[in-house]
């Protein structure tokens, strides 16, 4: 029984009870909440429920508890069930019940974990989206790992996401890069403003290979060919990165395309057609301030350009044409004011503005020897995301982006990640699932076939430590849920981390391969089993980070 199935159990119970005495059942919740006691003394699962609507429902909370108590301890599926100071409800699963979430995990395999909570909706996940002037640098390496990571996890919900890369091929950004470029072909120093390191130095020689004699044209013929190709290496280049990281985009979106097709354009009309933008001081302003933005935003400058928000009006409008009913964007620390501009934004043309999103992170510091790493090889100025899984693999970079909040600056220790010891959290997790697979192995070598779920007697999983186990493996589904809900696929990190915690204190405590006679025994059976199922939720929580599970290590 899942804490899931649990919860449905006590509000039915709960339903038939009130019932029963003439009390309005209206007052319980749609959605009753069960958790796991910090002390296992407790109880296996604690619910506050009676004491949640003991009130509403004129009944004092512990009386409401007794009453829920006497019902819900008549279930073969509860061991006991006690009330608690002014009215917890402690219970504990019977055997057999609790070795259900073990025969539940080994039948829905890789799809456990797995719900509906956005089944159906159409989500555009923006992410990345880095100037295409240099490497993918550390910020973009966060989102590149978070990004993928949580448009798994709203798939694991069913939603259809759609992974899109903004491409900011327009402005003076490129402006810079060209004569960055220029100068690097000509061997003459960076410019002032320009962008440094060996990166430039190879695109620019690269550039004159492919377009011999672009020095001996005309200004204007000759950076417009740095642009054309140069731009075009450099974003080749980010692409094969992200995807060596496997993080993979769907829709590659060109900025300059808003521009050159007139959408910039179109949507700046209908904005004043609608009275959303006026002209103040020789610009054009949208009134953003009328919709929950803190100020008025220049749209078109006072020369007539357009500014950087009439792009993101336009896209934003191209999004919602495209059908997608949230547009999801993940932005670096400097992008803060853009929650309330996109919102603004969308109201102002009419839109909901709950269908746009705005996530916010921030800084991601790297340290070896106590030192913080600032220089990278090539780029010169920054470390990439090349630098970082050139150091340490995809797997330990992946794992070490995703596990805290990207709402929080992070400090990932090179010299930690790159141990082969149980300190390191992604060697930790995946060295459990390579220990579960060399089990099942060494299982076989033996001549032990553990057969189907079905047929294995997990009412024999008895001990506490297998108890511990087993109703961890039946959190994930809560976990992967929260995830996604919360837009934090660190959940499904740490969790993993709880994982393979109660895996391995579980095999210390309890011998799964028994010697002699006992070697194909019941209980070896069961526990086998239980092994399985956790290496299976290993995999697929794995699998959610974009993290191999190895068999062996």
């Amino acid at each position: 029984m899942t804490p899931a199935a649990l919860a449905e159990l006590v509000r039915t119970t709960a339903v038939d009870v009130l019932s029963a005495r003439g009390v309005d059942t209206s007052v319980l919740p749609e959605n009753v909440t069960v958790e796991r006691p910090r002390n296992p003394e407790h109880g296996d699962y604690a619910t506050n429920l009676a004491m949640q609507v003991g009130k509403r429902a004129g009944v004092a909370p512990r009386e409401l508890a007794g009453w829920l108590a006497e019902s819900l301890a008549q279930r073969e599926e509860i061991d006991s069930a006690e009330v608690a100071g002014p009215g917890f409800l402690n219970l504990r699963l019977a055997a057999d019940a609790q070795g259900a979430i073990v025969r539940d995990v080994l039948t829905k395999a890789e799809t456990f974990g797995s719900g509906d909570l956005y089944q159906g909706l159409r989500v555009n996940l923006e992410f990345v989206s880095a100037n295409p002037t240099g490497p993918i640098h550390l910020g973009g390496s966060r989102w590149a790992a978070a990004g993928d990571a949580l448009g798994r996890v709203l798939q694991a919900q069913g939603a259809e996401v759609t992974r899109e890369y903004y491409f900011n091929d327009a402005g003076a950004q490129i402006d810079r890069f060209v004569n960055s470029l220029v100068a690097a072909a000509k061997g003459e120093e960076t410019p002032e403003d320009g962008y440094g390191g060996a990166y430039i130095g190879e695109i620019a020689s690269e550039v004159l290979r492919r377009e011999p004699g672009t020095l001996e044209l005309p200004a204007a013929e000759r950076d417009e060919v740095f642009r054309r190709t140069g731009v075009g290496l450099m974003f080749d280049e980010i692409k094969r990165s992200l995807h060596e990281f496997r993080t993979n985009f769907d829709v590659f979106f060109h900025e300059d395309s808003l521009h050159n097709s007139g959408a910039v354009t179109e949507s700046l009309e209908r904005l004043k057609e609608s009275g959303n933008l006026y002209e103040a001081e020789g610009a054009w302003w949208l009134r953003s301030s009328e919709f929950g933005d803190d100020k008025d935003r220049v749209v078109i400058k006072s020369d007539g350009a357009p500014a950087y928000i009439a792009g993101d009006i336009a896209y934003l409008r191209d999004k919602r044409d495209r059908d997608f009913e949230l547009c999801l964007y993940m932005l670096g620390a400097d992008h803060h004011g853009y929650i309330s501009r996109l919102k603004a934004a969308a109201a102002a043309m009419g839109d909901d503005p709950d269908s746009v999103e705005v996530l916010i992170g921030q800084l991601v510091n790297l340290v070896r020897e106590g030192e913080p790493v600032r220089m990278s090889k090539r780029a010169g100025t920054v470390v990439t995301l090349e630098d970082l899984v050139e150091a340490v693999g995809v797997d330990a970079a992946r794992y070490s982006l995703i596990r805290s909040s990207v709402d929080s600056p992070v400090d990932i220790d090179l010299d930690l990640i790159s141990k082969h010891t149980n300190d390191n959290p992604v060697f930790y997790v995946q060295y459990a699932h390579a220990r579960l697979s060399s089990l099942q192995r060494n299982a076989v070598s033996l001549g032990i076939d553990r057969g189907s779920a079905t047929e294995a007697d997990l009412g024999l999983l008895t001990h506490d430590r297998e108890g511990d186990l087993i109703r961890t493996l039946g959190e994930f589904p809560r976990v992967v849920h929260s995830a996604a809900e919360l837009r934090e696929p660190h959940r499904v990190a740490r969790y993993l981390e709880d994982l393979a915690s109660a895996y391995h204190r579980f095999y210390d405590s309890c011998r799964v391969l028994q010697p002699g006679d006992d070697a194909a025994g019941p209980l070896t059976i069961a526990r086998l089993q239980l092994c399985e199922a956790t290496r299976q939720v290993l995999a697929n929580g794995l699998s959610l980070l974009g993290v191999s599970a190895p068999e062996q290590m």
